[in-house]
């Protein structure tokens, strides 16, 4: 079982398709599965937050 994860760190004001894929590119370099994407200009950090996943079959 594979029990890496990619953290992106983003201090941005607004969220954009871009960063998402940025981080999905890095899970596919890497051959990783799940990653997260972290955006710490938000008001709280649960809003600021995104999982991204690299062909993940939801429920496996």
């Amino acid at each position: 079982m594979d029990q890496r994860v990619i953290v992106e760190i983003k201090s941005v004001e607004d969220k954009h398709p871009v960063h998402a894929a940025q981080l999905l590119t890095y899970l596919k370099l890497t051959d990783c599965r799940l990653g997260l994407l972290i955006n710490f200009n938000q008001e709280t950090l649960v809003k600021g937050v995104k999982r991204v996943a690299n062909n993940l079959v939801e429920g496996s």
